[in-house]
């Protein structure tokens, strides 16, 4: 899960070793003083990410007070300092949480990059370096062996699996319909790694509701959440975090690989490092209008299904994946 580190006396320090290009942030909360390394090519996001893992608080709970006015998306290079910045932080941290915090940002405004956008992100030397450090920060604790010649489903959560903005009494009201079915048909198949962009706690309590987790008909292979991703840049859309599936194939790589790895999400974006190992998902929201005619999972199941003896699903266009299964279910005519 993340990768922390338990503070010693008055301060901490993260393990990395500085470089040129890296600023010391010397974060001041709750009476102690905590040292972040963090790259200057990162963002303000990135600098909170490494914050929260070293002191547990959320970046959504962050107020960081500078000399310098920044926003998250702020390049730190951008900053007027030299090596070291001082800074105060307010936050709190969360030890109980039931429900994602409505007052969460929502990603409504989705985009897809055009190819040449996203082969400039993809190939670009910064993310790379990016994804480099965070293969090396980012440990994934296994909830269950890899199996050998299996291939990879990596599984967003919120609109995804859940309509994680609307309420009930019983969260088993909001899991998307045919979610067990789901599971249960592509572990024959693949393993199955669930990577939410929200904190690792509300990750395992939101599994543990919806009873994915130690369900008998399947196995998940581990969890991934926020501290995983890699804030990235474009010209035409700024800055924003994704989730590269280099991480998982750095870590794993005797089990997975770009040939053999398929990845659902409801944000186009989360793809950009590897835009042709992701599907888009419609997003599964107002659960209790929906979910007596939401088919996704079931017509996804078939997909799996159809694309598992395949060798290389890098080769598939994902965006045509309904189409792919029309195909196969036509008879075929001598």
């Amino acid at each position: 899960m993340e990768n922390m580190e338990n503070m010693e006396g008055s301060s901490s320090s993260s393990s990395s070793c500085a470089s040129e290009e890296d600023l010391t942030v010397v974060v001041k909360w709750s009476g102690r003083e905590y040292r972040v390394q963090v790259s200057r090519d990162e963002s303000v996001s990135e600098l909170k990410r490494r914050i929260c893992e070293l002191t547990t608080v959320l970046p959504k709970r962050q107020k960081l007070l500078s000399p310098h006015k920044f926003t998250d998306v702020t390049l730190l290079s951008s900053l007027p300092i030299k090596s070291s910045l001082k800074i105060t932080m307010m936050g709190t941290v969360e030890d109980e949480i039931i429900v994602d915090p409505v007052d969460s940002p929502e990603i409504i405004d989705d985009f897809e990059l055009g190819q040449d956008d996203a082969a400039e992100i993809k190939d670009k030397e910064v993310n790379k370096q990016k994804l480099r450090r965070r293969i090396e920060q980012y440990k994934i604790k296994l909830l269950n062996p890899c199996r050998e010649g299996k291939k990879l489903l990596v599984l967003d959560i919120d609109y995804t699996l859940f309509d994680h903005r609307s309420t009930a009494e019983n969260p088993m009201e909001l899991m998307r319909p045919y979610l067990h079915e789901f599971l249960t048909t592509a572990y024959a198949e693949y393993d199955i790694i669930i990577w939410s962009a929200t904190s690792m706690k509300w990750v395992e309590v939101k599994m543990e509701q919806l009873r994915v987790l130690n369900n008998p008909n399947y196995k998940i292979t581990a969890l991934l959440d926020h501290l995983a991703m890699i804030t990235v840049q474009s010209d035409s859309h700024g800055v924003f975090d994704c989730k590269p599936l280099g991480l998982i194939w750095a870590l794993f790589p005797k089990y997975y690989n770009h040939q053999n790895t398929i990845m659902f999400d409801d944000l186009k974006r989360n793809f950009v490092m590897n835009p042709q190992n992701g599907l888009a998902i419609r997003p599964f929201r107002k659960a209790h209008l929906n979910r007596s005619t939401d088919q996704e999972l079931v017509k996804l199941t078939r997909y799996l299904l159809a694309i598992a003896e395949l060798d290389d699903l890098n080769q598939l266009d994902h965006k045509k994946w309904e189409s792919f299964i029309e195909q196969v279910k036509r008879p075929r005519h001598a």
